[in-house]
């Protein structure tokens, strides 16, 4: 989902811009937060947790970020811009709607299964995290939910809230392996959904 270990800064001399090292201390930040959040969640973490993992200092730190939730804030829109992404480019292809749901929706999982952190901070302790976490995370389904729509070739309104309720439901049934940090029982989930997704289709309870 995310790049695990965001490069260091060149010791001594460097010709890195201003712009590249903000760049780079704002990802070790953001895998900091993630990784101090899966040992400790959210209100356990500190500021100084955060830093003592990325190694910057916290006249940097709050350069980039006004508080603890603006950092939370950046690190989950990080992992949602590149989950995105990932999604993308396993939709690319051929394919019936069934193969192409299938495709996206292990990429998603393999996606949360390779970044444990993250995937505990996009899923778990975005609800820790007070309302304006929560309201973007329920933004991002909204736009799961649309993304899928158009992967599966799907339209109208009924379709549409089709969708959100798969959303919905993936979203609950992957958190609790997430929280457990079970990646078997969270790659266990793909072949019913696949298999439930399919009989949603042939139903015609997902109206293409």
């Amino acid at each position: 989902m995310v790049q695990s270990s965001p490069r260091r800064l060149p010791r001594g001399r460097h010709a890195l811009s201003r712009g590249e090292v903000e760049r780079v201390h704002r990802d070790r930040l953001c895998a900091a937060m993630a990784e101090a959040m899966t040992e400790k969640g959210y209100v356990g973490t500190s500021v100084e947790d955060v830093l003592r993992r990325a190694r910057v200092s916290r006249q940097s730190f709050y350069g980039l970020f006004s508080s603890k939730l603006d950092c939370f804030m950046a690190a989950f829109d990080q992992a949602s811009t590149l989950l995105r992404r990932q999604l993308e480019g396993a939709a690319e292809g051929g394919g019936d709607p069934v193969t192409r749901f299938e495709r996206a929706f292990t990429a998603y999982l393999e996606a949360l299964a390779s970044e444990p952190g993250y995937a505990r901070l996009f899923l778990v302790e975005v609800y820790a995290a007070g309302p304006e976490a929560i309201q973007r995370r329920s933004e991002i389904q909204h736009d799961l939910a649309d993304a899928l729509a158009g992967l599966m070739g799907l339209s109208g309104d009924a379709a549409r809230f089709a969708c959100q309720i798969v959303v919905s439901a993936v979203g609950a049934m992957v958190t609790p392996a997430v929280a457990a940090g079970d990646m078997e029982a969270l790659r266990a989930v793909g072949p019913p959904v696949v298999e439930h997704v399919r009989l949603l289709l042939r139903s015609g309870a997902l109206d293409a």
